[in-house]
């Protein structure tokens, strides 16, 4: 048996939950730091960079969900630990202002519990969508769990929002508990017996050998090498605005916390629509190449990203709202392009390796994020101790952020011409 939609439903709304509680720890709590508590931006930065770093271990995490055969253990598990780091993290925001090396010891704990749960629950979700979906659904069901992802971040962000003012630290602590609560509860009844009636994989009486010579053969492969760096590259451009694009509204267009949240809701809501106009066009209309779309996706991108930096100017006039939902929109575009060869990918050569694969394209999408984000806020930092003023420091690094983005266009279009290719063929089934 494989999954069916409403299996495929199911495992969408996992991935909503992690969304929702990550973008609090990466949006909320680092704008939190760098405004209200005034940190420098590399302590939010380096902090999320722990967090992705810990997601090297994601082929591990898929190597034991592989020989295991019990995915849904791993999912549960890793949304436990997610939730765990996540307050811990939350409760060291009051504690700043009483003792800063406690709370940065206590928040490297919480980042890293954050990394193992997303990893240990996100790796294992994506294995058993490559592992256990028809042929002819994997490119749709990669789209489903996606924006559904997407749409929690987004959802999540626009209610926090609202909820967060007027700002408190209680508030915040309380918010933050209701949701990783919420998020248990909905993880553990919509995964309920998903994998009853499903082929168990068998298990491997050599699981050291078998992880290390997985990875090798892996790696052997020439589309792989071609496919991860333009994944590497495109990731860090993506994640490069994460960090610093609240701290921006807060500190040049003088927004609110709740406002400012709202607008991470807002460029996310944007990813959504990006991603669906793809995925219509792709899938419904066959109409364009996965390689155009991203292509697409990422000029877009490079676009808005330099119309924010130009809008930091003249914050008094320029409308910052719709720029960051254009490029959440171009960010949609080529993300979606990216999901469908990345799933491709993954289930090639039918070699019973979906779940290390897939946490090998994860891990690598993570250490892009972490090196990216901290990459930003270090470039931030540096260019206002050299007396760049808020508006020329955080736009220097949009504009650096739109160059790679550039590059990765290129990229797409020469060097993995392939591997969309294969992604393409997958979508049109």
């Amino acid at each position: 048996m494989t999954l069916s939609w409403l299996s495929i439903i199911r495992l969408g709304l996992v991935q909503m939950c992690l969304g929702a509680v990550v973008v609090l720890m990466t949006s909320t709590l680092n704008r939190l730091m760098v405004v209200e508590l005034s940190l420098a931006a590399t302590i939010p930065g380096a902090l999320v960079a722990i967090h992705y770093l810990v997601q090297i271990s994601r082929p591990r995490w898929g190597f034991i969900s592989d020989v295991q055969g019990n995915r849904t253990k791993w999912i549960i598990l890793g949304m436990i630990i997610l939730a765990l780091g996540a307050n811990l993290a939350a409760l060291c925001i009051p504690l700043y202002s009483l003792n800063t090396t406690a709370a940065t010891l206590l928040s490297i704990l919480a980042y890293i519990l954050i990394g193992l749960g997303v990893g240990a629950s996100g790796t294992s979700l994506l294995a058993l969508l490559a592992t256990h979906t028809a042929q002819r659904r994997r490119a749709a069901a990669a789209t489903i769990t996606w924006l559904m992802m997407i749409f929690g971040i987004a959802l999540t962000a626009t209610i926090v929002g609202k909820l967060l003012d007027p700002y408190s630290v209680q508030r915040m602590i309380k918010i933050v508990f209701g949701l990783t609560m919420l998020t248990i509860l909905l993880t553990g009844v919509v995964t309920l017996n998903i994998e009853r009636g499903l082929e168990r994989v068998k298990k491997n009486t050599n699981q050291s050998q078998s992880f290390i010579l997985g990875l090798k053969i892996i790696w052997s492969n020439s589309q792989t090498k071609r496919f991860t760096i333009f994944v590497f590259l495109s990731m860090t451009a993506y994640f490069m605005q994460e960090l610093i694009l609240e701290p921006y509204s807060g500190l040049v267009f003088s927004f609110t916390p709740g406002q400012s949240t709202s607008l991470s809701g807002m460029q996310n809501g944007g990813v959504f629509l990006g991603m669906l106009a793809v995925g219509i066009a792709c899938t419904g209309f066959k109409f364009g190449a996965l390689k155009n779309w991203v292509w697409a996706g990422c000029m877009g991108s490079c676009i808005s990203l330099i119309l924010i930096a130009l809008a930091g100017q003249s914050p008094e006039i320029s409308p910052l709202v719709p720029l960051v939902f254009g490029l959440g929109f171009f960010n949609g575009m080529f993300a979606v392009a990216a999901i469908g060869s990345m799933m491709s990918l993954a289930s090639q050569n039918n070699d019973k390796r979906e779940g290390t694969r897939m946490g090998l394209w994860g891990a690598a999408q993570a250490i892009a994020a972490g090196f990216g984000g901290l990459l930003g806020t270090v470039l931030v930092d540096l260019l206002r101790l050299i007396n760049f003023s808020q508006a020329d420091a955080y736009g220097a690094v949009f504009i650096f952020e739109a160059a790679l983005f550039a590059l990765a266009a290129t990229i797409a279009t020469r060097s993995i011409t392939n591997a969309f290719s294969g992604a393409t063929q997958m979508v049109g089934e």
